[in-house]
């Protein structure tokens, strides 16, 4: 036992000294220094001279909720006859690293792989105080990706993964990569550009089910929008006490695992996703300028960090948004997609409206960069897909069973008409 402590506490050093080597933030800040701290979520980086502190050693509170998404049983739905693929979060991670670092004469990558980490959404639900709903499990698996073949390799070591995964029974003779791809892969994007070398693949094609995005990261320049989805947690040392324990996490027995935040200030941006605050750098910097996720931020109740810089943001946010969709039909792909993804739940299709009212006002007082003729285009249609989904609910709630009405003290039940079955009046006797 107290050899497996050692080997957690050496794999998150391991984790903490290369997050911190040479990983300078998006606005080319470094790292502080590798120290691990002890102590549930406290500071694990310490640079001289008032150097922001992006490391943090998590909680047992917080090991706990991460152990609870890795034990997560995640549907990959296949199209077609494929069959759905249930496997374990923590399964799909090991299985998958596993054919990277594989030989390529034995099916493998032949990678090496620095490090894998959770990110988005699962990794603010981990550190937030709060439930923090979130749609996708997104993992970086950090690899060196020099050049096209690299990219051929990890693509073709995740779906031999998949291929791997497929249940018992399947038949798997006339099986191949490419209908793999088909059926289970939902997006695939490869950046390789100077700065930027990584590629993104993900898993899962049923709209409500949580996807599984694997993004390979040789380098990013840009690896957030907003400081509250800035978090990144790495996982070797809990992937270690999984090989190696035998007993489960407790409170008195759990690995140390290392949280970072690429925003810069580790503690700032917790700060930010417990009090439901809006922080961002240079968002001119993010493809889309954030435009999309800063007001779905607004219409969930998140409110600006520093009101009086807002609007100077939003300026940045629209003119990026404009020069990457230029044209309408560009911005109308993108906010019908952006909505399908984003509003799943009945909770959050209530709030489509809003959000896209919320869009209207942003871009109408903060676009400087367009014509007068693009500014009212891009306008129209988004009260154009407003109407749309308003015209949707009502004809929603239009279907829906009138409820109870509660008036003077009493409850008062709709009137439903109820057929008469009978063929003809009962003779009455007297």
């Amino acid at each position: 036992m107290e050899t497996l402590n050692n080997l957690g506490q050496q794999a998150a050093a391991a984790a903490a000294a290369a997050a911190a080597a040479g990983k300078g933030d998006a606005d080319g800040s470094g790292a502080p220094g590798s120290n691990t701290g002890g102590g549930g979520g406290g500071s694990a980086g310490s640079g001289g001279g008032g150097a922001q502190q992006r490391l943090a050693v998590l909680s047992y509170e917080q090991v706990r909720r991460l152990n609870d998404v890795m034990d997560e049983v995640v549907s990959i739905h296949g199209r077609g006859n494929f069959p759905t693929l249930e496997v374990r979060l923590r399964d799909l991670v090991t299985v998958v690293r596993a054919k990277l670092e594989a030989e390529t004469a034995s099916g493998g990558a032949g990678m090496r792989v620095r490090d894998i980490r959770l990110n988005g959404g699962a990794a603010s639900h981990v550190l937030a105080t709060e439930s923090q709903p979130y749609n996708d499990l997104d993992l970086i698996f950090a690899v060196e990706l020099s050049g096209g073949r690299d990219f051929d390799r990890v693509k073709a070591a995740v779906l031999g993964s998949l291929f791997d995964l497929l249940p018992e029974g399947v038949s798997r003779k006339r099986i191949t990569t490419c209908s793999l791809k088909e059926a289970y892969v939902s997006k695939m994007v490869k950046v390789n550009n100077d700065g930027d070398r990584w590629s993104l693949i993900s898993l899962g094609n049923s709209r409500g089910h949580k996807n599984v995005e694997l993004k390979f990261v040789d380098s990013m320049r840009r690896q957030f929008e907003f400081s509250v989805d800035s978090f990144q947690i790495v996982l070797d040392s809990l992937l270690l006490f999984y090989e190696c324990s035998e007993l489960p996490i407790g409170e008195n027995f759990y690995p140390t695992v290392v949280g970072e935040s690429v925003y810069g200030d580790f503690q700032e941006a917790l700060y930010h996703l417990h009090k439901k605050l809006i922080a961002t750098r240079h968002p001119e910097e993010i493809r889309g300028g954030g435009l999309l996720k800063y007001c779905y931020l607004l219409v969930k109740n998140y409110r600006p960090a520093r009101p009086d810089y807002i609007k100077t943001l939003e300026r940045y946010m629209c003119s990026r948004f404009f020069i990457d969709f230029s044209d309408i039909q560009q911005q109308r792909g993108k906010l019908e997609n952006y909505l399908w993804n984003h509003f799943v739940d009945p909770e959050e299709e209530a709030l489509k409206y809003q959000y896209l009212m919320l869009l209207h006002s942003v871009v109408e007082e903060s676009t400087v960069c367009l014509m007068g003729h693009e500014r009212r285009q891009t306008l129209d249609l988004i009260k154009e897909l407003a109407y749309h989904v308003l015209f949707q609910e009502q004809q929603r709630l239009l279907t829906q069973p009138a409820a109870l009405l509660y008036a003077n003290g009493y409850y008062y039940a709709p009137v439903i008409p109820y057929p008469c079955t009978c063929a003809a009046w009962m003779a009455c006797s007297s």
